[in-house]
């Protein structure tokens, strides 16, 4: 192969610019290769000066560091100068004839060593140079190879390149001006003196930041605690900063001929002054807008609930927002009444701190809010408490409210039993050493027992409290000790207080007979009052008995409701509606209407859907009915179990006397021994299953039952509601198969058949079974027809006459209604937890945006 001094042009045109765009791609290769650490140390340098990092340290410091840096730029030239080798244009060639196959490139560049006298040879270099021409015009410029990790390990000059990217968006190109101050004084003199300046008012007032600059009135107004920052250029000393507002004074050991400061940070406490002096130098008066304390007082009356949950409401304000505030309960001894429990010195014990509750949204400047808690078993309750509010703003400071004299709002117990229980538990709490006093009147309270409880179970509680309270105050009683006695004695008064269902209508009963005789006796107005006021309570207490009755057996009580087609639902604002039209026809002297709204009222209360838990009262024909085929199915079940061991008896006659003896002693327990099994069934029905009568055989016994159950089921068919409906149709229809396997059945039992008797009662079942469902939905669909003609007043499902806040939805068509959420419930919990469910909810974003606005809406709402 013939050398090569000079490429010919000809042959390199069609891929020149192929190598020479990786001619350049090679030389920027070495230049970043050879130059990274040069512009890695100027980036850095770059990066603290318009960061201003000057302007925080000693110009010694400044100077050390520009020494340094210079050092290291010359360095890394000097590194780069030397490693750097400028790529030549055979280089580019051959880097992209190595990018293609067979190398074209040299291969049109070669000549033939042997053979140039050769036609032949000469034909075939010919065809292989035009292949190879033609493998050229495949060439692609070369990208270059930028990566110097194996040159820099640590990644140094992307630490360089960082720190730039955050000067440039945090810092100023202008921060670099101040390092011509820091030179000798004729270098800045070009420039000339200049000046920067902040106003940065405290974040938690939400002002915005001033540029001085920018600022040309003579007054400015600054809140209190701004900061005001300054940075001066050019030649030291040639500006001067003059100010009254920080309070600083000047240091008089300070060197009067030492440099001024280029930089200075202060904080605005006071009005005054503020004056750049020198050349293009301003001033300014700062009027100080003091941040005022937060004030907070307690606004309005103070409310107790029937469960002791007090309302404390209170205004607070301040002029950037209140962040927090305390309320703290401590005992007015002084105000309190020292008779009886109370005579004794009480126990130390700590006042009580409580959060104060804070608006959710909107603004906190000025607000009104409700502390609400429940002191009822707290050993205070029901006596003079001084309660103080203290709130605090984002600056730190407080204010707070004058004490005021309260009495801590606790449960109050209409019981006298009950009464005297809390008694004496708030003075076994004042003082350990009334404990065997509390004893003793304890005793004395319930010397006869059949006079003051309703049943034993409160009485055997007490008597067990009075024992460990003997105990106790014999051996010497520890803080525990009071605190278990306590807790009991505040669950028995519940006990007694609440009572149970029959208690709550007795008491209202008893509260509606006092009121109608004082009316009829012609009693003041202020007993008037009194039992009206009483009787409202023990309206309160027995709905509230009613719904936790409900709540304790809902399905019994939702089926109930669902089959009475002539329920009429009240809310418990109807009856106070009624209460308030009786009073007010009371105040009125007309006492013969009060009477007769009484009467209604008294009749309308004995007709609440809920019952006393008594079998059988109040029930509808559809109820009835489910019930008493219900009935026949457990005894079909009953007789299906005898049958099957007297089947067994068959295939087994060794047990058959045993059996028989057993039979004849009557066991209770026996499947088939219902007591009450319906009405028409014979006595001999309703004893044990395997009992005989009158000398006839088990089988006879057995197959007369079953001719009774089946009469039994012929008289509930005749009676059975839904007439007229699809699935009423269908219940009778499975009714009248059940009748027939029912004769089949008793047929069977007669012929000593037990395997077809066994066989035609479970299709006896089976039909019952079915009627029951299909009675169930014949029911179901009357009273949705009732709903649609009657409205929601009659007939209506409980659970749909109820708002998701679980409210009554009222009656006669009306929409809404002023009831309290949740009834029974603790209120004010289930709304912090309705708020924390529609935060969370507002918080994620894949929800639909009309959603996210509504959740927005009714965050500002509430």
């Amino acid at each position: 192969m013939a050398s090569r001094d000079r490429a010919p042009e000809d042959v390199l045109k069609p891929v020149r610019w192929q190598i020479r765009l990786t001619l350049w791609g090679m030389a920027a290769e070495r230049v970043v290769r050879a130059f990274w650490p040069l512009w890695s140390v100027v980036f850095v340098v770059l990066a603290a000066l318009m960061l201003g990092l000057q302007d925080l340290v000693d110009v010694e410091w400044v100077w050390a560091a520009g020494v340094l840096a210079l050092g290291g730029t010359a360095w890394a030239l000097w590194r780069g100068i030397r490693q750097m080798r400028w790529p030549r244009r055979e280089e580019a060639m051959l880097r992209l004839d190595g990018t293609l196959r067979g190398s074209p490139i040299l291969a049109a560049l070669d000549t033939p060593a042997i053979g140039a006298t050769d036609p032949g040879s000469q034909a075939l270099w010919k065809a292989h140079q035009e292949r190879m021409r033609t493998r050229m015009l495949e060439a692609r410029a070369v990208q270059p190879d930028l990566r110097v990790a194996r040159a820099d390990p640590f990644a140094l000059r992307y630490v360089a390149l960082l720190a730039l990217f955050v000067a440039l968006i945090f810092g100023s190109l202008l921060q670099m001006r101040s390092v011509t101050a820091m030179g000798p004084s004729g270098n800045g003199l070009a420039s000339g003196p200049t000046w920067e300046g902040w106003m940065e008012p405290p974040a938690y007032t939400r002002l915005p930041s001033v540029y001085l600059n920018d600022i040309t009135a003579a007054s400015l107004d600054v809140p209190e605690g701004a900061r005001i920052t300054l940075r001066l250029y050019g030649e030291v000393g040639a500006l001067d900063v003059i100010e009254t507002v920080s309070g600083r004074e000047a240091d008089p050991a300070a060197d009067p001929e030492a440099p001024a400061e280029t930089a200075q940070d202060f904080e605005v406490i006071q009005s005054g002054e503020l004056a750049i002096d020198g050349p293009g130098g301003r001033s300014w008066q700062l009027a100080v807008i003091p941040d005022t304390q937060p004030s907070v007082a307690q606004q309005g009356e103070i409310e107790s609930s029937y469960e002791g949950d007090a309302q404390i409401p209170f205004v607070a304000a301040d002029d950037y927002g209140v962040v927090s505030g305390t309320a703290r309960i401590e005992l007015a001894l002084d105000e309190v009444d020292r008779r009886y429990g109370l005579a004794v010195e009480p126990e130390q014990r700590a006042q009580i701190e409580l959060p104060l509750p804070m608006p959710i949204a909107g603004s906190r400047t000025e607000f009104t809010e409700t502390l609400i808690e429940n002191f009822s078993t707290h050993p205070w309750a029901n006596l003079p408490v001084r309660i103080s509010f203290e709130v605090a703003d984002e600056a730190g400071q407080t204010g707070s409210a004058a004490p005021q004299v309260i009495t801590l709002p606790g449960r109050r117990f209409f019981d006298p039993l009950a009464a005297a229980l809390i008694e004496q538990r708030r003075a076994l709490l004042w003082s350990r050493d009334n404990a065997r006093d509390v004893g003793q009147i304890l005793r004395a309270v319930s010397y006869k027992p059949d006079d003051i409880f309703r049943s034993a179970v409160p009485y055997l509680r007490l008597r067990t409290i009075q024992r460990r309270l003997d105990a106790f105050a014999t051996d010497g009683m520890s803080p525990e000790q009071q605190d278990e006695i306590a807790g009991a004695l505040w669950d028995l008064a519940l006990l007694l207080e609440e009572g149970d269902l029959s208690d709550a209508l007795e008491r209202l009963q008893r509260a509606q007979d006092r009121l109608n005789e004082a009316m009829k006796n012609g009693a003041s107005d202020q007993e008037i009052a009194e039992l009206m006021q009483e009787l409202r309570e023990a309206t309160d207490d027995y709905l509230r008995q009613l719904s936790r009755q409900a709540q304790q057996n809902p399905d019994q009580n939702h089926q109930q409701m669902a089959q009475d087609q002539n329920t009429i639902e009240m809310s418990q604002n109807d009856l106070q509606r009624m209460m308030d039209r009786i009073q007010e026809l009371m105040e009125q002297g007309r006492m013969a209407e009060a009477q007769e709204a009484l009467r209604q009222l008294q009749q309308m209360m004995e007709n609440m859907q809920v019952t006393q838990g008594q079998p059988g009262q109040g029930q509808t024909p559809g109820e009835q009915a489910m019930e008493g085929l219900g009935e026949t199915l457990r005894n079909q079940q009953g007789l299906s179990d005898e049958a099957f061991r007297q089947l067994q008896d068959q295939f087994n006659p060794g047990q058959q006397g045993q059996q028989g003896q057993q039979g004849q002693q009557g066991q209770p327990g026996q499947p088939g021994e219902q007591p009450g099994q319906g009405e028409g069934q014979s006595q001999g029905q309703a004893q044990g299953g395997g009992q005989q009568g009158d000398g006839g055989t088990l089988e006879e016994n057995l197959a007369d039952r079953q001719q009774a159950l089946r009469d039994e089921l012929n008289r509930q068919r005749q009676n059975l509601p839904g007439a007229g409906t699809e699935a009423g149709e269908a219940a009778r229809d499975a009714l009248r198969r059940a009748d027939d396997a029912m004769d089949g059945a008793e047929d069977a039992l007669r012929q000593d058949d037990f395997a077809e008797a066994l066989d035609q009662q479970s299709q006896a079942m089976e039909a019952l079974r079915e009627g029951m469902r299909n009675l169930g939905e014949a029911l179901a669909q009357q009273q949705q027809q009732g709903q649609g003609q009657q409205g929601m007043a009659q007939g209506g499902d409980p659970g749909q006459q109820r708002d998701p806040l679980g409210r009554n939805a009222g009656s006669n068509g009306q929409l809404g209604t002023d009831e309290t959420m949740l009834q029974g419930e603790d209120v004010y919990r289930r709304a912090r937890e309705l708020l924390d469910e529609i935060r969370r909810r507002t918080g994620e974003g894949e929800r639909p945006q009309e959603e996210l606005d509504y959740l927005e809406r009714l965050l500002e709402r509430f």
